[in-house]
């Protein structure tokens, strides 16, 4: 009798299958990252459909020089979108600080340093023009920056009258060309670059042991130890191969060490911050958020301050790459920026986002564009995979909220 019962209850409360705990943790992980899987898919496939050339030490390189700007901006846009908010005016405020920054550093002949940071104050006064009347007076997001598109676009020519401005010092022209190499002597590939890299890595393995530490410590559940190992072999592997590849170009773009400074910084404050915890508390119910005390109005204004601010630092970056500002910049930079935060998983109704995750969004356009550019796939061809590959990013985050029933 106690046999069965025994029996019994060994079928009622099977053994813990370690194998399977492993896997479901594994998969659960997949799916958590599949932005960064969806990334590795779309460079594997141009990888061959190009022949290899979009992985060349060169091809690398310009991958990060040519969407720097489209980076910059999505990641004040993912900000805007986890609030709520749209930002349609980018491209105009870039192309308007483009060409004001023109004038400073061309025609007026002040030092470069000067005129970048009255570029960038005049980004932040646009951005706090535009956030009183979305803050302050009430008006919609989406009709201001509609406004603020067609105003700033007009400034822009403006300015420029009709015309082109160029060329500008060659520090001003550092921040969309310059690179960082043979800091510690002439070499090929260059040392310093793997320096970088090299820190990089370590950096990224000590985080990631000391918060699997960290989650131990409280109880908290952690991934098995050899998928961790397994990831930060394969992680530290990409790192490596990228930098390797930039060393035996020109070294560290200087767009690159911009791009790293902004997501270091904007990542903790989404994170870690009051600030960006209300941004998030916005997002996922205004009404909330205010009955608990929340400024939502001060929060909303200074989140078109800081979009502002990118936006004129995109269009610093962009005119120092094509040393000219002109009418036709920023033709666009908007559709970029939002298709690269909801490619990277931002919610259309707000709450949801992250930094990294519009980084690798912007990435994802940026090796599509990229691609088929090598492939020769004409203009038109690339807008309407663009268009589709939006389409569907925002299909799946709809089809993910409907099945967990939100």
């Amino acid at each position: 009798m106690t046999n069965n019962t025994e029996a019994v209850g060994a079928q009622i409360n099977p053994p813990d299958n370690k194998f399977t705990r492993w896997f479901t943790h594994i998969l659960t992980d997949l799916g958590r990252n599949g932005i960064f899987i969806a990334l590795i898919a779309v460079v594997v496939l141009f990888t061959i459909l190009t022949n290899g050339i979009l992985l060349r030490p060169q091809n690398i390189s310009n991958l990060v020089v040519q969407n720097g700007y489209i980076l910059v901006l999505a990641i004040g846009m993912v900000m805007v979108i986890i609030a709520g908010h749209i930002d349609l005016s980018v491209g105009s405020v870039a192309a308007f600080v483009g060409a004001i920054s023109g004038v400073f550093a061309v025609k007026m002949g002040m030092p470069w340093w000067l005129a970048v940071i009255l570029s960038l104050a005049i980004g932040a006064l646009v951005g706090a023009w535009q956030g009183f009347w979305i803050a302050f007076v009430g008006i919609p997001a989406f009709i201001v920056t509609l406004a603020g598109m067609l105003i700033f676009r007009g400034l822009a020519l403006v300015v420029l009258g009709n015309a082109n401005i160029g060329s500008f010092p060659d520090e001003y022209r550092a921040l969309g060309n310059g690179f960082l190499s043979g800091i510690f002597g002439e070499s090929e590939p260059d040392i310093f670059t793997l320096a970088v890299g090299a820190v990089v890595v370590i950096a990224l393995v000590v985080q990631q042991v000391r918060t699997r530490a960290g989650r131990r410590k409280y109880g908290q559940d952690v991934e098995p130890i050899v998928w961790f190992i397994v990831k930060l072999v394969l992680i530290s592997a990409a790192i490596g191969f990228f930098v390797y590849s930039l060393a035996g170009y020109k070294g560290v773009p200087v767009t690159l060490i911009i791009l790293a400074v902004l997501v270091m910084v904007y990542g903790i404050v989404m994170n870690r911050t009051v600030f960006g915890r209300h941004i998030y508390a916005i997002g996922g119910n205004r009404h909330a958020a205010e009955l608990s005390g929340i400024k939502t109005r001060r929060v909303d204004f200074w989140l078109f301050v800081n979009m502002g601010f990118l936006a004129a630092l995109a269009g610093l970056i962009f005119t120092a790459r094509l040393n000219l500002a002109g009418p036709k910049a920023g033709d666009g930079f908007e559709l970029e920026a939002i298709s690269a935060a909801f490619i990277g998983g931002a919610a259309v109704q707000g709450g949801v986002g992250t930094i990294g995750g519009a980084i690798i969004g912007g990435l994802i356009i940026g090796v599509l564009n990229n691609g088929m550019s090598i492939m020769g796939i004409g203009i038109e061809w690339q807008q309407a995979v663009k268009g589709l590959v939006l389409l569907l990013a925002v299909a799946f985050d709809v089809y993910n909220k409907r099945r967990s029933g939100n």
